[in-house]
């Protein structure tokens, strides 16, 4: 290997990743499979999930592995780590991307769509990661700690909801309990960050970036000009679960193409 190889590989590493059939999650799951790593794929939908597993396998330098797996419930999560337990001892990386949203009007919105998104997006993400810690903290040393990886939202760093209240409020839970856990987890030699994605498409994104035409009119207002592509997850994934990512816990990289320090104010000029 060269220099950089090695500085960014993920070969012979091990990961789970939640929520991979489609996405954000299949994104990370690709970048992990093409540098090398041993990828497991859960989702509710365990056939896409066999089926994106064996897509990978026919692209990637690594593995893929596809089966269903549900963290809404504190049975699902029991019955996904079981799994995980059947095939592999140790756990070098955790990405929690599996996520719901739910979009209402401020007066319509349902008291049920509360405990739906919340139980999901962080009751199910905390829970799934203390049932998985023993089995990081196996794969981690010094040298090369274990990963985890959460996904928030530029909306859990922007007061902002769009018709989302339950989730841009889950997502600003996930980004403090990831530093909650970072604090807590590194004398275990666990590194955990978090993503805050802006646009990219996905299939909770399909109503506002499902075509080529919708993507490019939410690009532009992105101050980069774009949505998210997805070697932009990828890039981030491999730079956190490789070597190049070893010292860096606690933090929420926002992938949002300056999202999260745009603004609308202005003191002076016109």
């Amino acid at each position: 290997m060269t220099y950089l190889d090695e500085l960014f590989s993920v070969a012979g590493k091990t990961a789970l990743v939640t929520g991979a059939a489609t996405g954000i999650g299949r994104m990370a799951a690709t970048g992990l499979v093409q540098g090398g790593a041993r990828v497991l794929i859960a989702s509710r939908k365990g056939a896409d999930c066999a089926r994106v597993a064996e897509e990978l396998n026919a692209i990637g330098k690594g593995s893929a592995e596809g089966f269903s797996g549900d963290v809404s419930t504190e049975e699902g999560i029991a019955a996904l780590v079981a799994e995980v337990r059947s095939r592999t001892d140790s756990l070098n990386i955790l990405i929690n991307n599996a996520g719901v949203s739910w979009g209402a009007e401020y007066e319509d919105f349902p008291y049920s769509a509360w405990a739906k998104v919340l139980g999901v997006n962080v009751t199910g993400l905390f829970h799934l990661t203390r049932e998985l810690t023993l089995m990081l903290e196996k794969a981690a040393s010094d040298e090369d700690p274990a990963r985890i990886i959460n996904l928030g939202s530029v909306m859990g760093t922007q007061p902002m909801a769009d018709g989302a209240y339950s989730y841009t409020a889950s997502k600003a839970a996930v980004h403090h309990l990831t530093r909650t856990l970072a604090n807590e987890l590194a004398a275990r030699r666990i590194t955990v960050n978090a993503f805050a994605p802006g646009p990219f498409q996905s299939r909770m994104t399909a109503f506002a970036t499902g075509t080529d035409e919708q993507a490019d009119k939410v690009g532009k207002r992105v101050p980069i000009g774009r949505i998210g592509a997805p070697d932009d997850i990828a890039g981030a994934t491999l730079y956190l679960c490789s070597r190049a990512g070893s010292y860096v816990t606690g933090a929420i990289l926002p992938l949002d193409g300056g999202q999260s320090a745009q603004h609308g104010m202005t003191l002076f000029k016109e």
